[in-house]
């Protein structure tokens, strides 16, 4: 059907379409909640701002799974089932060694995320406790299997993960062969912070409605993978770094930007479906930038962002996103571009797994309608006689 026939349905008589669900409420949820207007992203009553200053991912995953922050006590017992569940199958480090190393990585994690429900034996199950191990086993794999990948593409050894450190620290640790210094792993763990949660975004939502079939937690999880993989949701951010890399050092950014904008080129990491002022995740990683960038003699990275920022609110009057800054902390990281997705899931799993558990909870199966606008009753034509 064509884009014209959409456009001339009468929205004023129900049934009508909300293209992209736009200010649909489909669920209520105790996990986030956001206000484009002030730019405001709260998980679980706390405002993002205080997690990314005081708290641990840890601690966000035990907030975002239980809806308060956890005690001294449960947070070292969280730790060490996250350390305890590191470990990969030997099938799934096989497959990282043998798949093609042309394979981008997204599509790799979702494969190997699916092939983890063979080797759990709760996988099945649908009860809360066992639900919250599943959670708990995935967000400890995923790094392993990022890293594994990222590796094994390389011809270097798959490292086995540490007995010891933070989900951020143990992951730097797989990724780079050698423990990341103090300031690297705070600033993964402040990244795994800001990317944990945001509302009903488009792999969310997927996991929930897989959820409602009564599908099990891997299926859910798989399905937000696949979900978070396109360009519009969780892979902006390697566009916007691809598309900084095909820069000279000394090009004219300003004059880049405007010949983009207008030739009508779509540019990746500004605006936002909810946000109507600067995404406050971006806040925290604009500053993780500018410090990255002088410290990785790639200063010219953030000047470029800088005056982007600076072109894109003058002519277009829209704000960068949580993807702008996210590409360029990465990337200062010395991890490759076709990786920050992957790094966004290993953060975002646990949005989607509390997400889960509270379908799973007071569930309904998801069955929006469809507006039909084709035509009815057409009368049979033999196939002899089809033009």
């Amino acid at each position: 059907m064509s884009k014209q026939l959409h456009e001339n349905i009468d929205k004023d008589k129900y049934p009508y379409i909300n293209r992209g669900l736009e200010g649909i409420v489909a669920f209520s949820s105790t996990k986030s909640a956001i206000d484009g207007e002030k730019g405001e992203l709260i998980y679980a009553g706390y405002n993002i701002d205080t997690l990314a200053q005081n708290a641990t991912f840890e601690e966000v995953a035990f907030l975002l799974w239980n809806d308060r922050l956890p005690t001294k006590e449960e947070l070292d017992d969280l730790n060490s089932k996250l350390v305890a569940e590191r470990h990969l199958p030997e099938t799934v480090v096989n497959y990282l060694k043998t798949t093609s190393k042309d394979a981008e990585p997204m599509s790799v994690l979702r494969t190997a995320t699916s092939m983890l429900a063979d080797f759990d034996e709760e996988a099945p199950l649908d009860d809360p406790d066992a639900n919250m191990r599943k959670s708990i086993r995935m967000t400890a794999k995923m790094p392993a299997i990022i890293a594994g990948y990222a590796r094994a593409r390389e011809g270097k050894e798959i490292l086995s993960p540490l007995k010891e450190g933070s989900t951020a620290y143990d992951f730097l640790y797989m990724l780079n062969g050698e423990r990341p210094g103090e300031s690297a792993e705070k600033t993964m763990d402040i990244c795994l912070i800001i990317h944990a949660e945001h509302g009903m975004n488009a792999s969310t939502f997927t996991a929930r409605a897989i959820c409602s079939t009564q599908a099990d937690i891997y299926s859910a999880v798989t399905g937000a993978i696949g979900s978070l993989k396109g360009p519009l949701h969780g892979g902006a951010n390697t566009a916007v770094m691809n598309m900084l890399l095909k820069l000279d050092k000394d090009a004219d950014i300003e004059a880049y930007i405007k010949e983009r904008l207008a030739e009508r080129k779509k540019v990746m990491g500004f605006g936002h479906r909810v946000y109507r002022t600067v995404d406050p995740r971006a806040k925290h990683l604009q500053v993780m930038a500018k410090s990255l960038a002088e410290e990785t003699d790639s200063v010219y990275l953030y000047e470029w962002s800088d005056k982007i920022m600076a072109v894109m609110k003058e002519e277009k009057g829209i704000d960068p996103n949580v993807d702008f800054f996210s590409a360029t902390v990465y990337y200062s990281m010395g991890i490759k571009p076709d990786l920050f997705t992957c790094i966004f899931a290993m953060s975002r799993i646990t949005g989607w797994t509390a997400h889960y558990i509270e379908q799973a909870d007071n569930n309904r199966l998801i069955r929006p309608r469809q507006l039909y606008v084709g035509e009815k009753n057409l009368p049979w034509t033999p196939i002899e006689k089809r033009k």
